[in-house]
């Protein structure tokens, strides 16, 4: 059988382990040649293929129902439903998502972008299950990093709790900090203690013991300790600590053993209550060059598949925003020791890699953990630290209490660098940073900024270090427009003050952050047509230079605002909400992002389907304000 027909993994029903295997490579294959192309994640998929043949063979996915955490591991998963001859989309405009929706195939049971909610969600199926009286099994594939993230421990702990719940749990242990202690003796150990003659012993222990005359009642105390010890014998170091949460423990298996694999989730289905299956995976397994950089190739670009390298551009790129930003922090922390970088498990994405090559010290990674992040911060920051939170704008969600409660009521000098703040392109719904101006700007004693360009974040760096209270700076994913840049000597901005960079009396553009180049290209637009416009850079959506804003709206009597992210509570509400403040009756209409999930595509496209280009904001300028003068943008 070839993988192209497979359309249902039930179909994998009763294939010899050597037909497995060549599916197997038919999965890297295919796998490996769409990512080379397309760009995505790749180290994660390519461990888990033996691991999701052997699960799916034991299993009736038209009944049970598997949870793969986050879902970028679960390419495989997605080649083995029904979408090997639509894989070649991945990540495109309207083609495969990088990540599970349920709305994409009956097979995915449950969407995720962020890590850590496997086990929660799976434990939630399982119970309903139960509540309605169904069959099913529920089985949560997660990885070891995610095991850092406080939800997924949460979890584990509720469910060990739960003795008559049936729920699988298979532990993807990729990490080579982690022993690899596969091999005759953790299998023997398991097979000797999952055999009906052991379970058999440990579970009538006390009985047989009480039949001993004069001698059974007094040793009650010491059966419990005898149990445990018998236990320990049988179960490896790390299992014993699922053991103690209350879960059986089965591993580690060799998750590249197709055989072993089958015959353990065999086993494991026949288990009762919450079960542990710790499954050893080689990150990249068949791409040597991705097994050699795990790290690297977790995700690329298109690249040569030859090579490992990434296809470069056919002209050269200014820098990235996430680089300037890091070299301008381990600059500045060479000079203030008190400067400390926190990452949640994203040191390469967010630049803190080069914090942590450079000045070790001053650099914590807490892994896939941001509530514990933030408010770590926060406690450096009472003991005079200055902590710098380099966090996704779509992971930092996750922490908004510790962002209240712990960071802002306390008014603690906290810098929150938010990267891939907007439209971040192919990963889709779960990874668009829409919605951090909403969310921030609404908390007292939070300041937020954002840059118009690669320079103007050197400078805001400077400003969020400096700062003395709660400060947020968001940026985009990419690269930024290859404005001069300088070594040292940035100078902070005043906290909540703009800039005019274009004057006109027609109608007044209010642009924030990503949006004030388009902004700009946008008036040029309209000066073609007659129309002259007032640029502003706000700089600060909170504090807003209502100074600067207001006497000009109130003079020009018509107000655009520009911004990357919802509209909904975002930049152009607080416009808005301070002109009816001042009682400004002004027309003020507002472009970002409307009230819809951004779905993955090119940002660009993105943008197109949005309104956001500059083309787009001229045309529908003319077309509120100016309809009767002039014709619309060609």
């Amino acid at each position: 059988m070839h993988l192209s027909e497979i359309t249902h993994p039930n179909q994998l029903h009763g294939l010899s382990v050597r037909q497995l295997q060549q599916i197997a490579r038919q999965i890297r294959d295919k796998h490996l040649q769409t990512v080379a192309v397309n760009g995505g994640h790749l180290g994660p998929g390519l461990g888990v293929v033996e691991l999701t043949l052997g699960l799916y063979q034991t299993l009736d996915l038209d009944r049970d129902k598997v949870i793969w955490d986050v879902g970028h591991q679960a390419y495989p998963h997605k080649l083995l439903t029904g979408r090997y001859d639509h894989f070649h989309t991945l990540r495109q405009k309207d083609g495969v998502a990088g990540y599970l929706k349920r709305c994409e195939n009956k097979f995915d049971h449950f969407g995720a972008g962020h890590a850590s909610t496997s086990i929660s969600a799976a434990l939630g199926m399982a119970l309903a299950r139960d509540l309605k009286g169904e069959k099913f099994k529920a089985v949560a594939v997660i990885g070891d990093g995610a095991l850092t993230g406080g939800m997924a421990l949460e979890a584990i702990n509720h469910a060990g709790h739960l003795p008559k719940t049936n729920l699988l749990v298979v532990l993807n242990d990729n990490d080579m900090s982690i022993s690899r202690n596969v091999g005759a003796i953790p299998r023997y150990l398991n097979k000797m203690r999952l055999s009906q003659p052991v379970q058999f012993i440990k579970d009538n222990l006390e009985e047989q013991f009480k039949q001993i005359p004069f001698v059974g009642e007094s040793l009650s105390p010491e059966l419990g300790r005898i149990k445990e010890g018998m236990k320990r014998l049988a179960v490896p170091k790390v299992g014993a600590v699922f053991e103690e949460l209350g879960f059986t423990y089965i591993g580690p298996v060799d998750g590249h053993n197709l055989e072993e694999l089958i015959t353990t989730f065999q086993q494991a289905h026949q288990i009762p209550g919450p079960v542990l299956v710790h499954v050893v995976t080689v990150k990249g397994k068949g791409y040597e060059i991705a097994e050699l950089d795990q790290v690297g190739y977790h995700a690329q670009s298109p690249f040569n598949v030859a090579t490992g390298k990434a296809i470069p551009s056919s002209k050269p790129k200014p820098p990235a925003y996430a680089k300037v930003f890091s070299h301008t922090l381990v600059k500045l922390a060479e000079q203030n020791p008190k400067i400390i970088g926190i990452t949640a498990a994203m040191a390469t994405g967010t630049g803190l890699d080069k914090l942590q090559a450079k000045l070790p010290n001053q650099y914590i990674d807490v892994g896939i953990a941001e509530q514990h992040a933030i408010t770590l911060a926060a406690g450096l920051a009472t003991q005079g630290m200055r902590p710098i939170a380099a966090i996704y704008s779509t992971f930092l969600q996750r922490a908004y209490d510790q962002i209240i409660h712990d960071v802002c009521i306390q008014n603690l000098p906290v810098f929150f660098c938010l990267d891939r703040a907007g439209i971040v392109g192919s990963d889709g719904p779960t990874h668009q940073g829409m919605y951090d101006i909403a969310y921030l700007r609404c908390i007292p004693n939070m300041a937020i900024m954002a840059p118009k360009d690669e320079a103007e974040l050197q400078r805001m760096v400077v400003t969020g270090v400096n700062h003395s209270g709660p400060i947020a700076m968001r940026y985009p994913r990419g690269n930024g427009y290859g404005v001069p840049l300088m070594e040292e000597g940035w100078e902070p901005l005043e906290i909540g003050k703009g800039e005019i960079l274009r004057t006109g009396d027609h109608v007044l553009i209010v642009a924030y952050g990503t949006m004030v180049y388009p902004g700009m290209q946008a008036a040029e637009i309209l000066s073609e047509h007659g129309i002259e416009a007032t640029v502003i850079n706000a700089r600060f959506v909170k504090p807003l230079d209502t100074e600067l804003i207001l006497p000009l709206a109130k003079k020009i009597g018509r107000v655009i605002t520009l911004e990357e992210g919802c509209i909904m509570g975002g930049f152009g509400s607080a416009i808005a909400e301070a002109l009816l403040d001042a009682d400004i009756l002004v027309p003020v209409k507002r472009f970002g992002v409307p009230d819809v999930l951004v779905d993955h595509a090119e940002p660009n496209e993105s943008k197109t389907e949005l309104g956001l280009t500059s083309h787009q904001i001229a045309e529908r300028v003319l077309e509120a304000f100016f309809k009767q003068q002039v014709s619309a943008v060609v």
